[in-house]
């Protein structure tokens, strides 16, 4: 399928109704680039633990002092491409993952994840995410960075059903549709954001031809 500056258009507008930070990047060097820059200016994602000033056992002061760096956590990526992103964030003083998110759920700054399929009409992202550490980067880090090549992108969801069924077949099978940030309204009504997930979504659109 082409790729339209239309379907770019409504993409970019649809994804920003729903609190999503949308840019474009030329290359995912750039990606990585933005990407160490935001969790550069961030605060740290903390751990809130009642009770550190008590006589604790070693394990619970061991819980109380888990989070001491930034944490980026970018699973699901080819080794060159993790190397790449090692390579810009290294000096930073924060700690680069791509496995074992489980021991770090103390706090992850940002999940860092390449998208495989991107739906114009809705701003909706598709990730295959079969792999444990893909989901909880993008449902336990206070950040969702997601990169969407431009040639991934699909008008509506017929247009990319042949493509979504394709995913489906595969076993096990866990394909994620994100659209915009974490949100709800079921306290009182009232629309906030990041309860379920990440309190912010940027996506990066990646010139990728």
């Amino acid at each position: 399928m082409t790729v339209t500056k239309q379907m770019v258009e409504t993409f970019t507008a649809k994804a920003k109704l729903v609190s999503a930070v949308v840019s474009e990047v030329k290359t995912l060097q750039e990606a990585y680039e933005y990407t160490v820059d935001l969790c550069d200016k961030k605060e740290m994602c903390q751990l809130l633990v009642s009770g550190c000033e008590l006589n604790l056992s070693e394990s619970s002061e061991q819980l109380c002092d888990e989070k001491t760096a930034k944490i980026i956590a970018a699973p699901g990526m080819k080794t060159q491409q993790y190397n790449a992103l090692k390579k810009v964030s290294d000096g930073k003083g924060f700690e680069l993952i791509d496995a074992g998110l489980r021991k770090y759920l103390a706090g992850i700054d940002i999940g860092f994840t390449l998208c495989d399929l991107g739906i114009a009409e809705t701003g909706t992202l598709v990730l295959n995410s079969d792999s444990e550490d893909v989901r909880l980067a993008t449902m336990v880090a206070e950040t969702h960075v997601a990169v969407l090549p431009k040639s991934k992108l699909r008008a509506t969801s017929y247009d990319a059903e042949t493509e979504v069924l394709a995913f489906m077949k595969k076993t096990p099978n866990y394909l994620a549709f994100i659209t915009g940030a974490s949100r709800t309204a079921d306290i009182e009504r009232v629309l906030a954001l990041g309860v379920h997930g990440p309190l912010e979504l940027h996506i990066l659109l990646w010139e990728d031809k």
